[in-house]
């Protein structure tokens, strides 16, 4: 299921971006741990994605494998995200979300991420 979702959404990225919004590709690999009263465990992805924009608004749709350690095992899972940005009417604040997901033994799981970045 994570799989289809990695290539609708960058299909759908592709297909209603603009040909002079496609940036570049890109290689990310981000690691993510967890510590409470020591090592619980980590992700490492590592993914191939597509990056591009244009004007006040970017997004970037990225997929591939997470190897997942929960300090028994290492595993090895489907992952990816897509996100966004848009820019607040030359203010220097800008508005972002991703929404990203990882197969497990028994379901996929999805997580979301939204903030706000100011700059000076």
């Amino acid at each position: 299921m994570i799989k289809s979702f990695v290539i609708s959404a960058a299909a759908t990225a592709v297909a209603l971006a603009p040909a002079s919004a496609l940036a570049s590709p890109y290689i990310n690999v981000e690691n993510n741990g967890s510590y409470v009263d020591g090592f619980q465990g980590s992700s490492t992805d590592i993914h191939i994605g597509y990056e591009g924009g244009e004007g006040a608004y970017g997004f970037y749709v990225q997929g591939g494998f997470a190897l997942v350690d929960d300090t028994t095992d290492v595993n090895t899972e489907l992952s990816g995200k897509v996100g966004g940005s848009v820019s607040v009417a030359n203010s220097g604040l800008s508005l972002y979300g991703e929404l990203s997901g990882i197969t497990t033994a028994n379901d996929p799981v999805f997580g979301t991420k939204m903030g706000a970045k100011y700059n000076f």
